[in-house]
């Protein structure tokens, strides 16, 4: 969901060499899109939803927070549409859901918890970076970087008629405006542009697997 993901697309690179930074922040990429379709499609199963509603929530959930920013600041078309590799890896993971639901279920809750943790930090400190690249100004690139991590979740949320989660259980939001501060501030101390990144992903996975664990929340209003 990087610029230069879409640049690699646009230029039709078809080499897979490990050691290309741009093909290894691909993978990396369908990684997190993969581990956030499932957790929508498991929302799904707990919504008691069918095949079609399970697919519409993996798709909106791994790739509707990066939809939302690119419409934002005018990345148009989408690149979750521009580029088929998105898409597809959304869809597999509902289809691997609902045909495999008993298996992934026996997967480990922490292990779960730190995928979406990484995939949430990864498009964090991405959507800050593209919005930056496209000349939006640090604060509301802070935002972008927001609402790419924790968009989809919201949107699959707010289909399921549920107040969104990041709204008010752990830290998830924050965590995700942590890390793109960490990035903006990084840029602004000319450091350079992958060791500001590397930075907020760290500082935006270590904030929300901490809060997890701690069970942190926001403080709210008290109502007697």
């Amino acid at each position: 969901m990087t610029e230069a993901i879409a640049e690699q697309t646009k230029k039709g690179v078809g080499r897979f060499n490990l050691y290309d930074p741009d093909f290894l922040l691909l993978v990396v990429d369908l990684i997190g899109t993969f581990v956030f379709a499932v957790e929508g499609a498991l929302a799904g199963i707990n919504a008691g939803l069918d095949v079609f509603g399970l697919l519409v929530l993996s798709f909106v959930t791994a790739l509707g927070g990066g939809t939302i920013r690119d419409l934002l600041i005018g990345a148009i078309p989408p690149n979750s549409i521009r580029d088929w590799r998105y898409a597809a890896t959304a869809f597999s993971g509902g289809i691997a859901v609902f045909c495999f639901h008993p298996l992934i279920e026996r997967v480990p809750a922490q292990l779960m918890v730190t995928l979406d943790a990484a995939g949430l930090a990864l498009f964090a400190v991405a959507g800050v970076g593209k919005a930056l690249e496209f000349g939006i100004t640090p604060l509301l690139a802070i935002l972008m970087g927001a609402v790419t991590g924790a968009g989809g979740g919201t949107v699959r949320d707010v289909l399921l008629a549920q107040v969104p989660g990041v709204l008010h259980s752990d830290v998830y939001a924050a965590a995700a405006l942590a890390g793109a501060i960490v990035v903006v501030a990084g840029i602004a101390a000319k450091l350079r542009r992958g060791w500001a990144m590397s930075m907020g992903a760290v500082v935006c996975f270590t904030l929300r697997m901490v809060a997890a664990w701690r069970h942190w929340n926001l403080p709210k209003v008290l109502v007697h």
